[in-house]
């Protein structure tokens, strides 16, 4: 008789993999060096995840699966832009720990391998899909004409990757969060003209 396999065991690993990857490369990743690592056999993550491109996409959802939390939450409440803007800031307080700027690392390796790997789909176009989708849908809600929305969510996102690889790379975050503060502040300006527009 065959071995009942443990539905536990799937994201038990897969956790253990991100921890791993806080402090290695996404592109050094092979059974072999993850099953060395989590002390397991390359069959044990062969059997979970099937192929390297697989279990790279398992490993990038892991990954961005706490943004959509953060998206559910503000189209949760009443729209209003000063809680727009309080979610974007909370974003950044979030982005400034220890913890997510290994993770965001992960994310843009995943999103840049994708690009030079047309077989991988990490799903890093998602990523940046999904949140200029929320931001368009943030502005909608406070009365913003679809267009004016999805361009000024576009610039809100590019800006907001810009700052996150800056936390990543220089790791001066007074810098960074100086720069944000400002970007931010410019960014409230123009959605309030742009409600001011619709609301005339």
């Amino acid at each position: 008789m065959s071995r009942r396999s443990d539905p536990a065991r799937k994201p038990e690993l897969l956790a253990a993999i991100v921890e791993h990857l806080r402090e290695h490369p996404l592109s050094g990743v092979t059974f072999r060096t993850l099953a060395d690592a989590l002390g397991v056999s390359p069959f044990t993550l062969v059997y979970h995840f099937g192929t390297r491109n697989e279990l790279i996409i398992e490993i990038s959802r892991a990954v961005t699966a706490r943004q959509q939390q953060v998206i559910d939450a503000e189209l949760a409440i009443a729209p209003s832009l000063d809680a727009h803007v309080a979610a974007i800031r909370d974003s950044w307080i979030g982005f400034l720990e220890p913890t997510t700027r290994a993770l965001l690392r992960l994310e843009f390796e995943a999103a840049l391998m994708e690009v030079t790997d047309p077989t991988l789909r990490a799903g890093g176009r998602d990523v940046h899909a999904r949140w200029v989708e929320w931001g368009t849908q943030a502005l909608e809600r406070l009365g913003v004409e679809t267009a004016e929305a999805r361009i000024e969510a576009r610039i809100l996102v590019d800006q907001l990757y810009g700052f996150q690889i800056d936390l990543v790379v220089t790791r001066d975050d007074s810098g960074a969060t100086a720069a944000f503060e400002r970007a931010l502040d410019a960014y409230r300006d123009r959605v309030a003209a742009l409600i001011a527009v619709s609301t005339a």
